[in-house]
């Protein structure tokens, strides 16, 4: 130990305040859904993509086989893309997948110039599943044509999956579908402004006075995630994704700030080897993660002095109970949620119910960063 060392601080931008936006004026056309149960969980999603995986190899003739193949691999695209129906109907497989980088162009259409387009990441596992499927022996012949179906024929098979799991048909819908990717995108905590870029809602403010997050950044982080929940290694609540603001190194601690995309600010303590290990400096993208048990709930409409570093105001979605311990969802303003464990004996003394406002808390000493995944 070095003592009287001299601590050092780079700082990148003006002194942060987080923003207080309400919980619910996220992003309607995302919320509606979620508010007036028009959508599929994801429970529900995977029930109807093994509904269409089943149909499609239930097939006796290889024409009908080949037929349904194409059906499912639009289903795929939609369900994992959130991509439009029409979209995914003007797409060129020679053309409009990069399976390197793993990613599907949408919105481009042959002969338009000016036309807005994007890239919707896939995971790993999408992009091998599409290209085995694009690259079957009967789609071979004409792949250009390969997503040029009927969409009014695509829309009876969607209701029909949809019927034969038990739901209403009109969950079957494109639309649905859509708007039920981006739901389940927002529950694994990818940033707003990542869900709509992908949907190619208008472009969302990426600059702020604190931190600017450039398209590759979003991309990266969108990358992150649907690889994450693809493998289904970990839970991805509680995490963060921003860039470092601040670094300020002591004799054996360092303490860091990390700028959200969604705005706020999360404060982490590390060692110092773990800022050289992780290769920390201002402007680099990085995942803050903190579990469960180390989240405190503090019911008032005040924000609280204490010593807990980070501090959220937000409104419980949802409650589990149970004989030991109480599991709180709360999702504060950016959409994001956070999963706070408690102990029974200490829910009874919150007295929280869904929909009331709460203060999420956690220490700087809790939050674990991961620079997996990111330049």
């Amino acid at each position: 130990m070095h003592m009287g060392k001299k601590k050092k601080t780079v700082e990148i931008h003006p002194p942060f305040q987080q923003l207080s936006a309400p919980v619910r004026s996220l992003n309607g056309r995302i919320f509606s859904a979620l508010e007036e149960g028009k959508y599929l969980d994801s429970v529900q999603l995977n029930q109807l993509e093994q509904s269409f995986r089943e149909w499609t190899v239930a097939a006796a003739r290889g024409d009908v086989r080949s037929a349904r193949r194409r059906i499912l691999l639009i289903f795929l695209i939609i369900r994992y893309t959130g991509a439009k129906l029409q979209e995914v109907l003007n797409l060129d497989p020679g053309r409009d997948f990069d399976f390197e980088k793993g990613f599907v162009i949408l919105g481009r259409r042959k002969g338009e110039s000016g036309r807005s387009h994007r890239k919707a990441q896939m995971s790993e596992k999408l992009c091998h599943e599409i290209r085995t499927l694009i690259a079957e022996p009967s789609s071979k012949n004409d792949t250009r044509g390969l997503f040029h179906v009927d969409p009014g024929f695509v829309r009876r098979k969607f209701y029909e999956r949809a019927e034969a799991c038990g739901f209403a048909k009109q969950l079957g819908a494109p639309e649905i579908l859509r708007k039920s990717r981006a739901v389940e995108l927002m529950q694994n905590n990818l940033p707003l402004p990542a869900v709509q870029m992908l949907l190619g809602h208008s472009t969302p403010n990426l600059t702020s006075a604190y931190v600017t997050f450039s398209e590759d950044d979003i991309q990266q982080v969108t990358r992150f995630v649907v690889e994450k929940e693809s493998t289904r290694k970990t839970s991805a609540r509680n995490s963060f994704f921003g860039k470092i603001r601040t670094v300020q190194q002591g004799d054996i601690l360092t303490r860091a700030e990390i700028v959200t995309i969604g705005g706020h600010l999360v404060t982490t303590v590390i060692t110092n080897d773990s800022l050289q290990r992780l290769g920390l400096k201002p402007g680099k993208m990085i995942t803050a993660e903190i579990k469960a048990p180390w989240v405190m709930l503090h019911k008032s409409g005040q924000r609280q002095e204490c010593s807990a570093d980070n501090m959220f105001k937000g409104v419980v979605e949802k409650i589990t109970p149970g004989e030991i311990n109480t599991e709180y969802v709360v999702r504060i303003s950016d959409g994001t949620e956070v999963c706070s464990l408690v102990t029974s004996e200490s829910s009874r003394r919150l007295s929280l119910a869904e929909g009331d406002e709460t203060w999420v808390l956690f220490s700087s000493y809790s939050v674990v960063l991961f620079s997996e995944g990111f330049k």
